[in-house]
């Protein structure tokens, strides 16, 4: 999954803004040390806890255009939020979930949708496959 971003030139640097996501904004002396900037931006403000019922806009891949750079989601960010996302825009709470999923218990399905916790296994991705069938992991994973 990756979010673009519009690089600008100032004077003493630069600065960088996500074109999807408002508020998400970095600065830095450097290109380099932007581009880095761009990612743990992106990354933090996309990383909500279990218990968030925020639903974020999701990347628009037409956004081409100059300094405008594409910058990758944590993959295991991502598969939270977007697990997050399709459970809330179905009005399924983390329990019903949970329960779809053949999952004994509540935490077991939290860790799905916490970031740091997150590590599914393939009889899980299929389970959860089988409830949001508009689930893309292709556009989840990155290459790096």
């Amino acid at each position: 999954m990756w979010y673009h971003f519009k690089i600008h030139l100032e004077d003493k640097g630069y600065w960088a803004e996500c074109l999807e996501l408002e508020g998400c904004v970095t600065e830095a002396d450097t290109k380099e040390k932007l581009i880095q900037n761009m990612e743990e931006a992106l990354n933090l403000y996309l990383d909500e806890p279990d218990t968030s019922n925020m639903i974020f806009p999701l990347p628009n891949n037409k956004i081409k255009g100059k300094n405008i750079i594409d910058v990758p989601v944590n993959p295991k960010i991502a598969f939270a939020m977007t697990i997050r996302m399709l459970r809330i825009k179905k009005g399924l709470t983390q329990k019903e979930t949970a329960k779809l999923l053949g999952m004994k218990n509540l935490y077991s399905y939290q860790r799905l949708e916490s970031s740091n916790k997150v590590n599914p296994s393939l009889t899980m991705l299929n389970r959860i496959k089988n409830i949001f069938p508009e689930l893309k992991i292709d556009e989840i994973l990155i290459s790096q």
